[in-house]
C-alpha cells in the first residue's frame, strides 16, 4: 500500500507524537514552570551557522525542529529515546541525541547538523566513508559521521579502542562497525596532516 503525502504526513505526526511521550515517560526535563508543557515560544536557535526563530514548546526534542520545522531531513528518527544514535547532532561540538534534547537546551549554542559538516561533502569524515564504501543502507550514517566528527573534536588522535569505546552508543543494523573505525581513523590521519 503506498502511502499519499496526506497520509506520510500523518504517519509522521503519529511517530513524532509517540517519540515525545516516550521523552516524557523516560526523561525529567527541567521546566521553570511546569505548566509551560505544549504551550510554544519564540526562540533563536544557531544550526548550521544560521540563526533561525522558531515558534515551538521549548521542550520539543531538537530533531523534530530541524526536521519537521526546518526541514532539514538529514538527521535521522531511529528510537525516539536516545538510544540508537541515528539523530545524532553536535551541539557546541559535542555529539548529541537530538531526539530527546530539548530545544530550549539549544539556545544561545551552535547545533551542527549532517548538512551543516561540509556543504560540498567533503569533510574528511564524509570522505573517508566514500573512500570505504561505509555505508550499506545507510540509514544510520549521518548520525554515525555526526558522533564520529564530535569525538574527533574532543580526540584529534584516537587509538582504534578509543574509536571503538566512543562509538559505541550508535547502532549500525547493517554491521559496518569495522568499516566505520576504519574510516574514522582514516580521516582522523588527514586532519592531523592538515587535510581539510
Amino acid at each position: 500500500m503506498s502511502l499519499t503525502k496526506k497520509g506520510r504526513t500523518g504517519y509522521d505526526k503519529v511517530i513524532r507524537d509517540r517519540a515525545i511521550r516516550q521523552h516524557k515517560m523516560t526523561h525529567q526535563v527541567e521546566r521553570q514552570d511546569s505548566n509551560t508543557q505544549g504551550i510554544k515560544t519564540m526562540l533563536k536557535i544557531t544550526i548550521n551557522g544560521q540563526v533561525h526563530e522558531v515558534d515551538v514548546p521549548p521542550d520539543m526534542p531538537i530533531l523534530w525542529v530541524v526536521r519537521d520545522v526546518l526541514h532539514m531531513k538529514g538527521t535521522k528518527f531511529g528510537c525516539g529515546l536516545g538510544q540508537c544514535g541515528s539523530c545524532t547532532v553536535l551541539l557546541d561540538n559535542k555529539a548529541i541525541r537530538s531526539c530527546v534534547t530539548p530545544v530550549s537546551w539549544a539556545v544561545g549554542k551552535n547545533i551542527t547538523t549532517i548538512e551543516g559538516l561540509s556543504r560540498e561533502g567533503d569533510h574528511p569524515l564524509q570522505q573517508a566513508w566514500k573512500d570505504l564504501n561505509v555505508p550499506q543502507c545507510g540509514y544510520c550514517q549521518p548520525g554515525q559521521i555526526m558522533n564520529a566528527a564530535g569525538l574527533l573534536h574532543a580526540n584529534a588522535t584516537p587509538s582504534a579502542k578509543e574509536v571503538r569505546e566512543g562509538m559505541a552508543g550508535n547502532i549500525c543494523r547493517c554491521g559496518t562497525y569495522q568499516r566505520i573505525e576504519k574510516a574514522i581513523l582514516q580521516a582522523a590521519d588527514k586532519m592531523n596532516k592538515g587535510g581539510k
